[in-house]
């Protein structure tokens, strides 16, 4: 009967509402629990499930266009972050110009944001953030023409946010001090803390979280409906228990007449595969000694040659490696294996590899 309800009402509104309309709707709220989601994981610090959701908002955006102020913001909003989360990767470009990094992307962005923050201390903060870490990213990989040129940059596209802050940066830079206090006090957790901040304040504004409601809505009725069949499942049980041996044999005598409907035959059919009712066909031909044994000896060659391609070398661990690694704990702290690899460049290795061999220099001594 339920069922049998929402297909008319879905009829109904197909026949009183336009379409496309309806779609249009559809579409704002796919894409603000897109959005409500990638928040969410940027917050918890999920950086993995940010870039699977982020791929999904992207596509959805392109193939979705859709025009308002809001919208557009949230667009905006899911760009920036994009670039604060890649912004210690400057490999990864997000402009046209391949000077730009990804923090100096994430500034022009935030300049376009300004009217969606509400503290006008909390913009000029995460401004600052932006510039320093956007310095402090390269003087920490060793490129410090590349820090120069970020300030260059910063000078001749937004300023800087206080009198002597450039030149104040200009001297760590030249002086090399990658853990100035400086460069502490304005590190990078502190731009991504900052920027969770700002989410919060702009989700408690702005909350279309239409479809996020009507989803738990759903799962706290499965969930209250579990718990109703479990209480059923209970007293039927218990009333078996007090049935009489009368009563069992009984209903063991009765012959029930009524047969139960079958809504779906027992035997499922692939409709979407018709290939998979085909029969193999196998052609067979006799096959001499000498040629079985020509194919053996060729697979058996082709394997070895397949195993020594699949096989890498071992991989070395350089000084330079150990440095970031230390660094990077220093940094993060111990444990902290996927951020650390964000910060730096280790050839392709995992967090298991890094965890691995902070072991082996703990063994040795050469780390407390």
């Amino acid at each position: 009967m339920e069922s049998d309800t929402s297909i008319n009402s879905a009829s109904d509104i197909d026949e009183s509402v336009s379409f496309s309309h309806v779609t249009d709707v559809v579409k704002r709220w796919t894409l603000d629990f897109l959005f409500i989601s990638l928040c969410r994981h940027f917050k918890e610090d999920k950086f993995d499930e940010f870039n699977e959701t982020l791929s999904a908002f992207e596509a959805m955006c392109q193939g979705w266009p859709l025009r308002g102020t809001l919208h557009d913001e949230k667009m905006m909003i899911i760009a920036f972050l994009a670039r604060v989360l890649h912004g210690k990767q400057l490999d990864v470009q997000f402009e046209e110009d391949a000077r730009v990094m990804p923090l100096m992307s994430a500034a022009k962005i935030w300049s376009k944001l300004e009217d969606t923050v509400a503290d006008d201390s909390l913009f000029k903060d995460i401004t600052i953030l932006l510039l320093v870490q956007s310095v402090a990213v390269c003087v920490e990989k060793g490129q410090i023409s590349s820090a120069s040129s970020v300030l260059k940059w910063f000078e001749n596209n937004h300023g800087f946010p206080q009198q002597n802050f450039g030149v104040k940066l200009s001297t760590i830079v030249k002086q090399r001090e990658t853990y100035h206090p400086f460069f502490t006090s304005f590190s990078f957790s502190r731009l991504l803390e900052t920027v969770q901040s700002y989410l919060e304040d702009f989700l408690a504004m702005n909350s279309s979280d239409f479809l996020l409601k009507a989803a738990t809505k759903v799962v706290q009725s499965s969930q209250s409906m579990e718990g109703v069949e479990d209480t059923v499942k209970e007293d039927s049980s218990q009333s078996e228990t007090t049935e009489s041996t009368e009563d069992r044999k009984k209903k063991e005598n009765t012959v029930c007449l009524r047969t139960k409907r079958k809504l779906m035959p027992t035997k499922m059919t692939e409709l979407w595969k018709p290939d998979s009712c085909k029969k193999a066909f196998v052609a067979i031909r006799r096959i001499s000694e000498s040629e079985l044994s020509r194919i053996t000896s060729q697979k058996s060659v082709d394997t070895t040659k397949k195993n020594q391609k699949s096989r890498k070398a071992p991989q070395k661990w350089t000084p330079q490696l150990d440095k970031y690694l230390k660094q990077g704990v220093k940094e993060h702290g111990q444990g902290k294996w996927s951020r650390i690899l964000m910060d730096y460049d280790f050839e392709g290795r995992t967090g298991t590899m890094l965890k691995d061999r902070w072991r082996v220099l703990m063994r040795a001594y050469k780390v407390s």
